[in-house]
């Protein structure tokens, strides 16, 4: 009896471990669906499909460069290679199909990381993008999150403080100066563009469960041989975990935009519709 006891506790502490380490990274990716559903939705009503087709011009290529470094990465094989196709029957705008390795466990996470490739390579070119076009407003992220954002455990005070940088960094990016730039409305575009198909598949989401299964009994075993061998590993992931504040800074550019494309795909709902 008290061996099952013991073996529910470790998955129990096993689970916490697990949000501890990709929990951020999966709330991250449902917001961001939430926010491209109902900002493509509108815009198909405003526009019909050719509006989602004029941002997957950038935006689709982008998702799809994602799962392909995150392949590379983990060490699958590359198959097919499609960053962008606008006539496919099923609607599927691009993909990438990839093989592994099923007896190689590196293989086997790497499937989490590389259904959230979308979300890593979007947000890299949100940043990219505000280096090279609004280069005033990346200055003021990258102070906010020297000065403001530091290696901990996520709580409330880490939060607020992240909401207090966003803040910040949406006041440098709409300011009178950028809206009268013109590299300032080229990067709305690519921001658009982006924040328009950033998030993840039905397909990317299933690959990232394979995954997220392999890591979850990884922790399992990690942690019984924690046990006899008397270690606190619940103490070790919870401070291997510390990287989230980070995390969420910089995933709150990719938010920033997805909101911007709802408001934008909104209004032109309701444009058309008067």
């Amino acid at each position: 009896m008290n061996i099952a006891l013991s073996f529910i506790n470790t998955l129990l502490i096993s689970f916490v471990e697990m949000l501890y380490l990709v929990g951020v990274f999966i709330i991250i990716g449902f917001l961001l669906g939430y926010l491209e559903k109902y900002s493509n939705t509108y815009l198909v009503r405003a526009l019909g499909r050719k509006g989602v087709i004029l941002t997957a011009w950038i935006g689709t290529p982008i998702h799809e460069i994602g799962h392909l470094i995150q392949c590379i990465l983990w060490g699958h094989k590359v198959t097919k290679v499609k960053l962008l196709q606008l006539n496919s029957p099923d609607g599927v705008l691009g993909y990438v199909e990839h093989q592994y390795n099923p007896a190689s466990v590196y293989q086997q996470v790497g499937n989490f990381f590389i259904g959230l490739g979308p979300i890593f390579s979007g947000i890299a070119s949100l940043i990219v993008g505000m280096y090279l076009l609004v280069p005033q407003s990346y200055a003021t992220f990258k102070a906010q999150i020297h000065q403001h954002i530091s290696v901990e455990t996520v709580d409330i005070n880490v939060l607020k403080m992240i909401g207090e940088a966003v803040m910040m960094i949406s006041k440098s990016i709409f300011t009178l100066h950028n809206l009268v730039t013109p590299s300032f409305w080229l990067f709305i575009v690519l921001a658009i563009s982006i924040s328009s198909h950033v998030a993840l598949s039905k397909a990317d989401i299933q690959n990232s469960a394979r995954g997220l299964v392999m890591i979850f009994a990884l922790l399992v075993v990690f942690n019984i041989v924690a046990g006899f061998l008397h270690v606190n590993s619940y103490k070790m992931i919870v401070q291997l975990a510390e990287y989230n504040a980070y995390v969420l800074a910089f995933s709150s550019i990719a938010v920033i935009f997805s909101l911007v494309t709802l408001g934008f795909s909104f209004l032109l709902y309701k444009l058309k519709a008067t």
